[in-house]
């Protein structure tokens, strides 16, 4: 059983910016049910995607993997002959718990975990790349290198997963949906000092794009289609294929 989430329970004296660390890990699960509205729809979505674009004898990335959520429910639905998942992340504690969870399960479909700086890693020969609210956490001078080094990297046909918190244009129903967003973590038994201080300590390292802003880098990169396929108040998921 997951252990609750409790970090931000209590007044934080120096509050630093949000890390995947040891502690962060342990708590992960929880954490992100309750904080991410349509989470687990999410997951269950990318492994009936991953099921209808990953082929034979290609390689299927989860960049910024977790405790690998995306990469098991992918690993479920793949059955396609000599097609292997990389899983990749940069927080040791994540990478640790996620190589445990894979390898608690037997499957046909190799899945390797490995300890990186996505914006390094090499992406070949891949027919479905999963970013899980990941690209949100990288610079955004980093971002365009990474969805380039992506594009490139694809199968013709192939699909980019993006899941992301938006930002909206418009003032007025930004705040809404923030606020909606903050009744759902509410709902799920946060109280409002967890809801302030997670939200001090994540602005600094998480600074979210509006679709638009998606959309036209998708289209600027070189991506055929796009489209928003889920939502739930300023969460929600893309698809981009090459």
């Amino acid at each position: 059983m997951a252990s609750h989430d409790n970090i931000f329970a209590t007044p934080i004296a120096k509050l630093g910016d949000f890390t995947f660390d040891e502690r962060v890990a342990e708590v992960f699960p929880d954490m992100i049910q309750r904080s991410v509205p349509g989470y687990s729809n999410i997951i269950s979505a990318i492994g009936m995607l991953a099921e209808r674009f990953a082929k034979p004898h290609s390689k299927v990335f989860d960049l910024g993997c977790s405790l690998g959520a995306a990469t098991l429910s992918m690993r479920r639905h793949i059955d396609q002959e000599g097609c292997e998942i990389i899983a990749i992340d940069n927080s040791a504690a994540m990478v640790e718990r996620c190589r445990l969870l894979v390898n608690a399960y037997r499957s046909e479909t190799p899945v390797q975990v490995i300890e990186a700086d996505i914006r390094h890693v090499d992406i070949q020969d891949a027919s479905v790349v999963v970013l899980n609210f990941t690209l949100q956490f990288l610079s955004p001078d980093d971002r365009l290198a990474l969805l380039e080094k992506i594009y490139a990297g694809l199968r013709p046909g192939g699909i980019l997963i993006l899941s992301e918190k938006y930002i909206f244009d418009d003032e007025r129903a930004n705040e809404l949906l923030i606020d909606l967003h903050h009744d759902f973590k509410r709902a799920n038994g946060y109280s409002e000092l967890e809801i302030s201080q997670k939200r001090s300590a994540i602005e600094n390292v998480m600074r979210p794009d509006s679709i638009e802003t998606h959309k036209q880098r998708f289209n600027d990169i070189g991506f055929s289609s796009s489209e928003v396929w889920f939502q739930c108040f300023n969460f929600g998921s893309m698809f981009a294929i090459k």
